[in-house]
């Protein structure tokens, strides 16, 4: 699959290099789709647990976290995928152009362009949106006083070949390393590359036993959620009735920032993180400007 993906990379170098333009800018996460099959046991969870004000969108129910960024959630189809993160979605400054960017490097369109955004596949099946920023907010709903954060900073998911997504997200969309560690510090993990015109980034997560289990895929197929202060999320989660130990457990993580973790009744890790490091981190620097909770883009 590896060489293929890299055939179709060459073959683009026949294309005009007008069609080839300079990528439009990609400037953090839109927002993070997941799967459930409990539709009644999810809304408790997005909308008391964590706070967020929900909006219908036919079969999709969206989930603001501020007027740029919102978590989605839909029905597992009847043939249920492994994963239940279904899809994430980018910003961009000019989805058209970069959709054009994209097909004249013979990457396939899954869904084209239409009110505003457009979608893919990475080389290994992820399904990843590009949606179009506005000048304004894109969800003009207030943000209840109930939410747990404001942001969301990253998004992760299993990768099997580091190499092969790396030629799509780091050389073709121009992805930008921000920190990898590992459980041990001679062993890289995770990978976290920031998008190309922001501070948001997206995680890999390796060496997951293949197949891995429900619960592996709920581990690592997250998004996380920035604070300031942990304090403060623990705060905001006991004053939305948060229930069991997880609610209150916080924890110091590799990478040097304080972070606490949940899990959706698909288990979907739900991880809130700190915005900047309190500790040292593990086995590599960070390597660019950590998010904070008002993003320019």
């Amino acid at each position: 699959m590896r060489t293929a993906w890299r055939i179709l990379l060459l073959l683009a170098t026949a294309v005009p290099v007008m069609a080839q333009r300079q990528r439009p800018a990609i400037t953090g996460i839109a927002f993070v789709r997941v799967f459930t099959a409990q539709p009644e046991a999810s809304a408790n969870f997005y909308g008391k647990t964590l706070g967020f004000a929900p909006d219908k969108a036919g079969d999709i129910t969206r989930y603001p976290v501020n007027g740029a960024q919102w978590l989605e959630v839909t029905a597992l189809p009847s043939l249920a995928p492994g994963p239940r993160l279904a899809a994430v979605g980018f910003t961009t400054r000019d989805a058209k152009g970069l959709e054009r960017y994209l097909q004249a490097h013979a990457v396939k369109i899954v869904e084209p362009l239409r009110k505003g955004r457009f979608s893919v596949r990475d080389p290994e099946g992820n399904l990843i949106y590009f949606v179009q920023q506005t000048k304004g907010p894109a969800i003009a709903k207030p943000i209840p006083a109930t939410a747990t954060s404001h942001r969301i900073i990253h998004a992760g998911f299993v990768v099997k070949d580091q190499d092969l997504e790396n030629d799509f997200y780091r050389n073709l969309l121009g992805f930008r390393p921000y920190w990898h560690g590992g459980h041990a510090d001679d062993k890289t993990d995770w990978v976290s590359q920031q998008v190309p015109d922001g501070s948001d980034w997206l995680e890999y997560m390796l060496n997951v036993p293949s197949p891995p289990t429900q619960r592996q895929y709920g581990v690592n197929d997250h998004f996380s959620l920035g604070v300031e202060h942990m304090s403060d999320a623990i705060a905001a989660l006991e004053r939305n009735h948060c229930e069991g130990p997880n609610c209150t457990k916080s924890q110091m993580g590799r990478d040097g920032k304080v972070q606490l973790n949940l899990y959706d009744p698909d288990l979907t890790r739900a991880e809130f993180m700190e915005f900047d490091a309190a500790g040292k981190p593990c086995c590599s620097e960070f390597t660019a400007r950590h998010p904070t909770e008002q993003e320019s883009r």
